[in-house]
């Protein structure tokens, strides 16, 4: 009969947070197929939307170790619950970033235009980009039970061989950020790099460079938050 009650009780849980899920523009703009983690749906677009078809151009990480499969269920809509409300907090403290719900995770992307940047054929972390990065090392620190994929870009100026190096230097600048100078364990990232390989925007215009000069943080649940929602659940 517990069980029956906690089962019911859940249920009704799924319906309240499937019908709240437009307390952020990321959730309000997120499409059925987005919020895999709440529906069910079959995962692989986060994956998808910074990986692309480039596995193996850049980084040698372990993408698998951070990207999981999709939680399904009453767990998924528990899981779906802390990542909208840890999405909220990423838009509501750092404005300027462009913040994404997909499936379980968070795609959060800067650019030069959100205050997180590198100078001209520079890889170092400036002063304006320590107040963006440190509001969102707060905010990992305070959903722990998360891990982070960090992938660097840049725009077609210069060789592809350069850009490639340059993307790499830049991605870890960012990793290494948040671990040496934030104190976040580096057993939560995984770092990647496509050098000028995912475009998002016209590198014929200085507006569409200045787009592609940009890193992509993923923010996923770790294995920790999976297991808790399951069982919280009664799914394992």
């Amino acid at each position: 009969m517990k069980t029956f009650l906690k089962k019911t009780a859940l249920a009704a849980l799924t319906l309240i947070l499937v019908a709240g899920l437009s307390s952020c523009e990321a959730t309000r703009n997120a499409n059925n197929k987005q919020k895999g983690a709440v529906i069910g749906t079959a995962g692989g677009a986060i994956l998808g939307a910074i990986i692309g078809n480039n596995v193996g151009k850049g980084g040698k990480g372990e993408i698998g170790a951070v990207i999981g499969g999709v939680v399904g269920g009453t767990a998924g809509v528990l899981i779906g619950n802390k990542m909208d409300k840890q999405a909220q907090k990423i838009e509501e403290e750092i404005p300027g970033a462009k913040v994404e719900r997909i499936d379980d995770g968070i795609l959060v992307t800067f650019d030069e235009n959100s205050g997180v940047h590198f100078e001209t054929e520079k890889y170092n972390i400036t002063s304006s980009s320590e107040v963006m990065l440190t509001k969102l090392a707060n905010i990992l620190k305070e959903y722990p039970d998360t891990n982070v994929l960090v992938a660097g870009h840049t725009d077609s100026s210069g060789s592809a061989t350069y850009n490639m190096t340059l993307s790499e230097k830049r991605a870890y600048a960012v990793t290494n950020y948040f671990i040496n100078n934030k104190g976040l364990s580096s057993s939560r990232f995984t770092t990647t790099w496509f050098g000028e390989d995912q475009p998002i925007a016209d590198n014929g215009t200085a507006e569409g460079r200045a787009q592609n000069r940009r890193v992509n943080v993923a923010i996923v649940p770790n294995d920790k938050m999976k297991q808790d929602a399951q069982k919280e659940a009664g799914e394992n």
